[in-house]
């Protein structure tokens, strides 16, 4: 039999950190990051006879606007063993008696369990009254986390992970390493910067950004316990003029070897080949010289959120900037977060959601093109699921609400299609 146990905050977040099922949104400090956005949180443990804990889960809750009913969104979780079914009962019916006490019309899940494992547990959920969204593409809009995510396994050597790399990347960090980058864990006072880096990558690739404050709010609740650093990537004058003149002093080494070869079409591409490549150097050289000038304490090119609960990290934000991408800062960063992540305890290091193998003229094609290339293999979990609880509200707020809002998108595209 299993009973209702009375865990401190502390409690709770570690049996979450150990537990295989266990997931970064369902720590406390998660859910008191999302209180800025108008989200607040009660949370349940179960246990055995013995007072072993064997569930949690944090239970997120926001107020439909105008009624006096609210959403339950249990995102990731529960947090047990979906193979033990009265376990998963007693949970559901925990949830249940929390849920209606907040009067919420719905309960969301979305287990954070692969799919090749637990197809069983879709149907036992779906016996419980769950009712399964499907296995929907990883950016559907329709889940509210998506389902299909990049993850490297990081428990290895630094050399068996850069191998795990494809050859064109592993290149890509090798160079990005020597090129003059530091990467370095930051502080809350430089949040402002990565705000501002975001804000750059949000107008160059097309997408809406954070306000700083929805930063500041994660960075504060989750930082303290080490479930949140903050990563920035600066570009260091004098190494880069260091690395230059190295591969200057190499490629000269080059030219005079070539120029002794007997005169040929083959050593006349060849010296045009390594012309070209002097003269790439000598432009970054002046660049370097340059950034030196207005930059002499180095400047930031990129940045990210990194996230860790137990044994997983997340790669949460991240942000670059327009200039100097030649440097390649991003690649130098993610090495750098998966060791530390490695160090820090982590076996798994998760880019975040994805589209499976979409068409080149997909807009998620180019993100799956960056985040299959680090050894990563696709997490695809079981999906989301619904309880409802009060099925006029459900409909309503599920069905007849995004119904209006995608017929008004639809009316606006032929308005402005009219117009043109």
């Amino acid at each position: 039999m299993y009973k209702q146990l009375h865990l401190t905050d502390e409690e709770h977040n570690e049996f979450v950190e150990n537990h295989p099922n266990g997931d970064l949104l369902q720590l406390t400090d998660w859910a008191e990051s999302k209180k800025l956005t108008h989200w607040y949180y009660r949370r349940f443990a179960v246990g055995d006879d013995d007072g072993n804990i064997k569930g949690a889960a944090v239970l997120l809750f926001k107020k439909l606007p105008k009624v006096n009913f609210t959403l339950c969104y249990i995102s990731r979780g529960f947090v047990c063993d979906y193979h033990d079914e009265l376990l998963v009962q007693k949970m559901l019916d925990e949830a249940v008696e929390t849920a209606r006490k907040e009067k919420s019309y719905t309960i969301k899940i979305d287990p954070d369990l692969p799919l090749e494992k637990h197809r069983e547990t879709i149907e036992y959920l779906k016996r419980l009254g769950f009712k399964h969204r499907g296995l929907l593409d990883g950016m559907s809009k329709e889940n509210i986390q998506p389902r299909q995510t990049m993850v490297t396994e990081i428990d290895k050597t630094d050399d068996e992970l850069l191998k795990s790399f494809e050859r064109n990347n592993r290149t890509k960090v090798r160079n990005a390493v020597r090129r003059g980058t530091e990467v370095v864990k930051s502080s809350m006072d430089n949040l402002p910067v990565f705000v501002d880096l975001m804000k750059e990558t949000g107008e160059r690739d097309g997408f809406l950004t954070r306000d700083i404050t929805y930063f500041e709010s994660m960075y504060k609740h989750l930082n303290p316990n080490g479930h949140m650093e903050l990563f920035l990537v600066k570009l260091v004058p004098e190494r880069v003029e260091s690395s230059i003149n190295e591969d200057l002093e190499k490629l000269d080494k080059e030219i005079s070897k070539a120029d002794k070869k007997k005169e040929s079409a083959k050593k006349e591409n060849q010296m045009k080949d390594l012309s070209k490549r002097r003269q790439k150097l000598e432009k970054q050289l002046a660049e370097a010289s340059e950034i030196k000038d207005k930059h002499p304490d180095g400047l930031v090119l990129s940045g990210a959120l990194y996230a860790q609960s137990g044994h997983k990290s997340y790669y949460l934000y991240g942000a670059s900037s327009n200039e100097y991408r030649d440097f390649l800062p991003n690649h130098n960063m993610q090495f750098e977060m998966m060791k530390y992540a490695r160090e820090n305890g982590a076996k798994t290091y998760d880019f975040g959601g994805v589209s499976v193998n979409p068409d080149k003229d997909s807009a998620h094609f180019g993100l799956w093109q960056f985040k299959k290339v680090w050894g990563t293999e696709v997490s695809e979990k079981i999906g989301e699921f619904d309880y409802v609880l009060n099925r006029p509200v459900y409909t309503l707020a599920e069905v007849g609400v995004p119904a209006v809002q995608k017929g008004k998108v639809k009316l606006n595209q032929l308005l402005k299609g009219k117009r043109k």
